[in-house]
């Protein structure tokens, strides 16, 4: 399926959704939209502006009490309903995400599971959202509650369009906050259709869930709002920089899941075939290496290093470019021009640099889709940790490979740099993975595999990676305020 299927594969909707209702751009702006696939046009979506964020904070902002004052039990049922909605519409909108961020279809079919599955997460955790008592002497009764924080605002990424619609707004709605989506710029379109969905059905009270397609405008217009009682980021680092900034007036709690530039490191006593599968998988290929958590720098023990980069290459060439919307598809593309130029001009850094290219290295082939942002998985061996592509976060499919020897001395390469979010370790010897994991700056770690998220595992990074953990109890209870009570008995 491409372009020319039938138009109804696409929301009816482009506007902004607040109020549970559309609206115009007060404005009139919008953004155009391309198939990453094909090149060719997608129409366009509504643009919001501060004046829009203005109008969409004040519904969210009307709408917030009620919910809040909703018993946790029905908060939870809703969130139910909308998961069972997800699966319900799952093969629309994982067709939708397919066209609109290029991500192959098989893959974004786990991403609806995974919206769901999130969305039940936090609705069966919302009786834990609890306060304790405090002893503070004789004739005193202290104790603590947690109350919603108000309206959060979400700003997502273009990688998983519909399962960070989902499930990253699952934790501050279970809690009883109100929420406003701002999806990506270049994939906003499973989020409205998702909007439409729930005015359509009568899921959630207008205002719990709103959705705000725009550009840096509007993250900036949300993350400096004094009405927006929390912002968090799923995107880069210079993005949760300046939110960070733009937050700092109003003294609002943020959370960032931003960049990482993570390690795979390879024990000698481990199977090469085992780190080899490993490395491909943890690159993260069927989304065209657009991933934070993308293993994008394997450390290879001289003693296996040329076995295991024969099969790493083979791993990698097993892969192949196409149409997204077909589900033997095994790679997409990049998101856009942009993403794509940059990416190529990664790879002339690493040749510049002295790097060796063993695979790979430049656009792809896929027949009918020449004009797609397609570019092959690239290997590039005798990578040290002064060249650009080992410092610097690409965000394609572009894995360096480095050769050591010394623990003491990977150990400083693996951490020498500014990210922090994830890495993955490959032993045989239990003691080795556990002094490995505590010796290795990430906030999440693998040990002999690579990629998958756990539901109810918090995720999150260290260092310029991030601010805050996702995916489990804390992320619920991070979209509290504590308030404590003392009384004189």
């Amino acid at each position: 399926m491409t372009d020319s299927s039938p138009r109804d594969r696409l929301p009816r909707e482009r506007r902004l959704f607040y109020g549970g209702a559309f609206h115009d751009a007060r404005e009139g702006r919008e953004t155009a939209l391309i198939n990453p696939a094909t090149g060719t046009s997608l129409g366009s979506a509504a643009e919001a502006g501060a004046a829009d964020v203005d109008a969409a904070v004040a519904a969210a902002s009307a709408a917030q009490p009620g919910w809040a004052a909703m018993s946790p039990q029905l908060r939870g049922d809703r969130l139910r309903a909308l998961a069972d909605a997800l699966r319900r519409h799952g093969e629309e909108l994982t067709l939708l995400d397919a066209i609109d961020c290029g991500n192959p279809v098989a893959e974004m079919y786990r991403d609806v599971e995974s919206g769901a599955r999130g969305l039940e997460l936090f609705a069966g955790l919302v009786t834990e959202i609890k306060g304790e008592t405090i002893p503070v002497g004789d004739g005193f009764l202290d104790y603590t509650t947690r109350e919603p924080l108000g309206v959060v605002a979400r700003i997502i990424a273009y990688n998983h369009p519909i399962m960070f619609a989902t499930m990253r707004c699952a934790a501050p709605m279970a809690a009883g906050n109100t929420v406003i989506v701002k999806p990506a710029e270049q994939a906003p379109l499973s989020a409205l259709r998702l909007a439409e969905i729930i005015r359509e059905e009568d899921i959630l009270p207008p205002g719990v869930y709103n959705v705000l397609p725009g550009g840096r405008d509007c993250g900036a217009a949300l993350s400096a709002h004094p009405d927006i009682a929390k912002v968090a980021l799923i995107g880069s680092v210079p993005t949760g920089k300046a939110i960070l900034r733009a937050a700092a007036d109003t003294v609002k709690p943020v959370g960032l899941e931003m960049g990482g530039k993570n390690a795979l490191i390879a024990y000698p006593d481990q199977d090469p075939e085992a780190i080899a599968q490993g490395a491909v998988a943890g690159m993260n290929l069927t989304w065209a290496g657009q991933s934070c958590g993308s293993t994008s720098r394997v450390f290879l023990h001289a003693s296996h290093h040329d076995a295991v980069l024969e099969k790493i290459v083979a791993g990698c060439a097993a892969y192949r470019p196409g149409d997204p919307t077909d589900p033997a598809t095994t790679m997409g593309p990049l998101i856009n021009r942009a993403q794509f130029d940059k990416t190529m001009r990664y790879i002339e850094y690493g040749k510049e640099d002295g790097a060796r290219l063993v695979h790979g290295g430049g656009p792809s082939n896929a027949p009918g889709f020449e004009k797609g942002f397609f570019i092959d998985p690239t290997v590039f061996a005798d990578v040290d940790m002064t060249m650009r592509i080992a410092r610097e976060e690409i965000f394609g499919p572009v894995l360096s490979i480095l050769r050591w020897e010394d623990e003491e001395d990977m150990f400083r390469q693996v951490n020498d740099t500014d990210y922090g979010l994830s890495a993955a370790i490959f032993t045989r010897d239990l003691a080795t993975a556990h002094k490995a994991a505590r010796r290795v700056e990430a906030g999440y770690v693998w040990v002999n595999h690579a990629g998958p998220h756990f539901i109810g595992a918090p995720f999150g990074g260290y260092k310029q990676s991030g601010l805050g953990r996702e995916e489990g109890i804390g992320e619920l209870l991070d979209s509290t305020r504590i308030k404590n009570i003392n009384i004189k008995l």
